[in-house]
């Protein structure tokens, strides 16, 4: 028999005042007018994770465009702006949050500044569903039957009404949303074919709020981003952003190769590397670097003093430790700076890294330069390490890998710098030439300390028996502390150092996503590239249903959001069970 909106009223009024558990009953669907309810998922008790239900819209009922839903970069946009849009419908709901533990909370995974693929709304051609957690009611541990009713028979369908329909969403502002993002991504998408890394759009504001708030800045004297003339270069968009309709966008292009980024303190250098950093993710329109672009393929290295290596081939960087450690097949469980940002470097060049991001200020000293003073006293037989100074123009050359780096207090690096940019009051400046003629007029003492070519990274096999998600009687316990603690099992995994991991979702979809990898990927001498690739293609055919190992059938958590690659690999590089084999 089918069950319907007076079904599962009737079903709240029945269980009020029983214990609990009873809230079971409810599981299933409900058919309402206009959308479907699903109670997938019914917490325990009232203190536990709330429950977690969907609200699905035949689209003929939402009606959105046909062009966004079978766009990938649409759909991304239309899912992330119906996500902010659940949320401020939540928010301008009363609620009742007086019973017990989580009576009454309803939430949403919506993002921030930066657009997610998440999973907390999917749209198809045939429906758009939101995926929520939602507090069923209690007094003590028992049943608040008919708080259940007017939350599940009235509230939910107020949010649904006010969020799932596109009539009922405001049309200039999802308008503006989907075109913001389809021309980001139109841009990303030009800039290997351009010989480019990133792009700052002119008219960018760059600074943020706070050092713990990544809203934009706002007032009267913040500078807006200006190109330098040479550096100036022009992409059309698909779709105009301006009220007389032009479509192309000046800014500031960042070449392949090595740049520099270079100023006194307190002048925008960080600033600027940090909004490089975010820009592998498009932003939301009005945060202000909604036009600054980068190549999707960048990693932020910095040291980690602390962290595990296992079986990372360090060479082109730390030579023979005392001794007589090789460095070929380096692990430790207690990495110095030098050795984890080497590490770091080596390991985001073995899964496919484009390009390098680093600043001065979060890199280890001697890893970065040996000057000539100091090459004079500790003499070269007796340093291992090949500081990055000397391997950096290499890395581009052999490799393809790009380098920006901000550097304050060493010119050293003006030798091998392709383009060298100033920052003078949050302003950019071309400052190559002056650069070059500087390292002309003073040429440095120290010598290079190369000995060999820089050699592709060894491919490293992990083995699927050092994945462990079980802890106590859990065949799988996966649960985060905050972005940059990951529980694995009866591991932590500690991502302090992955800057470019941004929110809770990436890092919970990261355990599940080393899980499934674990269990469906690895074995048969796969190495760890080539089992990303896979993770990538199952992302890409699937987004991200496939990671929860608890769904049946349509059942999905909502609360995942797709990380990259290189935060995958960097959390699977931070399992301190982890064991890999040389292929």
């Amino acid at each position: 028999m089918s069950r319907d909106r007076a079904t599962l009223a009737r079903e709240c009024q029945r269980i009020d005042g029983r214990g609990y558990p009873a809230y079971k009953d409810l599981r299933g669907a409900f058919a309402f007018e206009g959308f479907t309810l699903f109670i997938d998922h019914v917490q325990g008790d009232p203190f536990a994770a709330p429950s977690k239900v969907r609200v699905r819209v035949p689209m003929q009922e939402a009606d959105f465009p046909v062009r966004w839903i079978e766009d990938r970069v649409c759909r991304l946009a239309v899912e992330d702006f119906v996500a902010r849009a659940i949320r401020d419908a939540i928010v301008a709901e009363p609620g009742d949050r007086s019973g017990s533990g989580k009576s009454g909370v309803i939430r949403i995974d919506a993002g921030a500044q930066e657009v997610l693929e998440r999973s907390a709304v999917k749209l198809t051609g045939g429906w758009i569903e939101a995926r929520l957690e939602v507090g069923l009611p209690a007094a003590g541990r028992r049943v608040l039957g008919r708080k259940a009713e007017s939350l599940l028979c009235e509230t939910l369908p107020r949010i649904a009404h006010a969020s799932l329909l596109r009539a009922s969403l405001d049309e200039d502002s999802l308008t503006d949303f989907v075109s913001s993002i389809e021309n980001q991504e139109a841009i990303r998408a030009q800039l290997e074919d351009r010989e480019l890394v990133a792009f700052v759009a002119n008219g960018s504001r760059l600074p943020r709020e706070t050092g713990a708030s990544d809203r934009p800045l706002e007032g009267a004297d913040v500078v807006a981003f200006e190109s330098p003339e040479a550096f100036e270069v022009v992409f059309e968009v698909p779709n105009p952003i301006d009220e007389n309709g032009g479509r192309e966008i000046r800014g500031m292009g960042i070449s392949t190769g090595t740049t520099l980024i270079v100023g006194g303190g307190y002048h925008g250098k960080s600033t600027l590397l940090k909004a490089i950093e975010r820009a592998v993710y498009p932003h939301v329109p009005g945060d202000g670097r909604e036009y600054v672009v980068s190549h999707p393929g960048l990693v932020k290295i910095r040291a980690e003093d602390g962290r595990r290596i296992e079986r990372t081939g360090i060479h082109a960087f730390i030579g023979s430790l005392p001794g007589g450690r090789s460095t070929r097949d380096f692990s430790t469980e207690d990495a110095s700076g030098s050795t984890s940002q080497a590490a770091s470097i080596i390991e985001a060049v073995e899964v496919g890294a484009a390009g390098l991001l680093l600043d001065e200020d979060t890199c280890a000293t001697n890893f970065m330069l040996r000057d000539a003073r100091m090459q004079a006293l500790i003499h070269r037989d007796h340093e291992p390490i090949t500081p990055f100074v000397d391997r950096v123009a290499e890395l581009h050359e052999r490799l393809g890998v790009s380098t920006v780096l901000v550097m304050g207090g060493c010119g050293d690096y003006f030798e091998a710098a392709d383009q060298v940019i100033a920052m003078r009051d949050y302003r950019a400046h071309d400052v190559t030439a002056d650069a070059r003629k500087i390292a002309e007029a003073n040429p440095g003492e120290r010598q290079r300390e190369v000995e060999a070519p820089f050699e592709v990274p060894n491919a490293r096999v992990p083995a699927a028996r050092s994945f462990d998600a079980s802890r106590g009687k859990r065949a799988v316990k996966i649960d985060v502390r905050g972005v940059d603690h990951l529980g694995f099992g009866r591991e932590d995994v500690n991502l302090r150092g992955v800057e470019q991991l941004l929110d809770t979702s990436q890092t919970r979809a990261i355990g599940l996503a080393m899980h499934f990898a674990a269990r469906k990927l690895m074995g048969q001498g796969r190495d760890l590239r080539s089992v990303l690739d896979a993770l990538d293609e199952h992302f890409d055919r699937e987004s991200l249903d496939f990671l929860d190992p608890f769904a049946r059938g349509d059942e999905h958590p909502g609360n995942l959001a797709r990380p990259r690659r290189y935060e995958i690999a960097a959390a699977i590089n931070r399992l301190r069970t982890l064991r890999v084999d040389s292929q």
